[in-house]
């Protein structure tokens, strides 16, 4: 998790979009099932990406978030796709393409999960797919780092397991109401190298404008650090919508080499 911070926005972004997941335990069950109440087919989202370069704030790039109405392997699915791209402004210093897909069934079940990115000079793929045979989850994992090294894992589990974007598209549908203020949550996910436990603490409500010009009442969480969690550091702190939808709105980033953020600045 700690590397992830190396890098402007890609895998931190992330991240923000799984804050969904927060304050509720998977069930113990390996195939978790779950009525989508948050979004459907159709949906797009776009965020302006800003960084802090000598207290001057320049933007830097976009994301876009897309769900489309699809099939995998015969059967029915929603793809999930989010791209994240520097502008030329800031590809004179670091390069970001990011392709993420995931696949989930319309009840929310993930299937198969991709990551392609070009950071810097580097190209990296993390690959993920689900299977359930005898009522048990597992996960099966491929990572190709930048040397061109191929690495394979596989996780198997009586409970549910995610990725960041079936995470993301799961837990939009869960009602927040007892959220409480310094209250810790602690989910799994897999990376394309391991399944491992990230951390988010809530901080409370608060209003903010977007770049779409409208003010959001929003819910604001912080992820602390993978590696260093008993220490509370903070790696990112984000802004997601109260309401059904939970819409991700706004998310700052705490980086070695300065402070970034993501707003979003279009959704249908």
């Amino acid at each position: 998790m700690k590397n992830l911070f190396y890098l402007p926005f890609g895998w931190g972004l992330l991240l923000f979009f799984t804050f969904h997941f927060s304050l509720y335990s998977l069930p113990s069950r390996a195939q978790c099932p779950t009525e989508n109440t948050a979004f459907k087919a159709g949906e797009r989202l776009t965020y302006d990406l800003y960084f802090n370069w000598k207290f001057i704030w320049v933007k830097c790039g976009a994301a876009y978030y897309t769900i489309k109405a699809a099939q995998y392997k015969g059967q029915a699915a929603l793809r999930n796709d989010l791209l994240f791209t520097s502008n030329k402004r800031c590809d004179a210093v670091f390069t970001m393409r990011d392709t993420l897909i995931s696949y989930i069934t319309p009840q929310l079940v993930p299937l198969y999960f991709r990551k392609g990115s070009l950071e810097g000079k580097h190209y990296t793929v993390d690959e993920v797919w689900y299977t359930y045979p005898g009522g048990k989850s597992h996960v099966r994992q491929k990572f190709l780092n930048r040397h061109g090294e191929l690495s394979e894992h596989h996780h198997e589990s009586n409970d549910c397991n995610y990725d960041m974007l079936s995470i993301l598209s799961l837990a939009r549908s869960f009602n927040p109401k007892n959220y409480k203020i310094g209250q810790r949550i602690h989910f799994p996910m897999a990376t394309g190298k391991k399944v491992e436990e990230q951390t988010l603490v809530y901080r409370g409500k608060k209003d903010w404008k977007a770049n779409d010009k409208k003010t959001y009442h929003c819910l604001i969480f912080s992820l602390l650090d993978y590696e260093e969690k008993d220490k509370d550091k903070e790696l990112l702190r984000f802004y997601v919508t109260d309401d059904s939808r939970h819409m991700p709105v706004r998310i700052d980033f705490y980086l070695r080499f300065g402070t970034a953020k993501a707003y979003l600045a279009k959704s249908n």
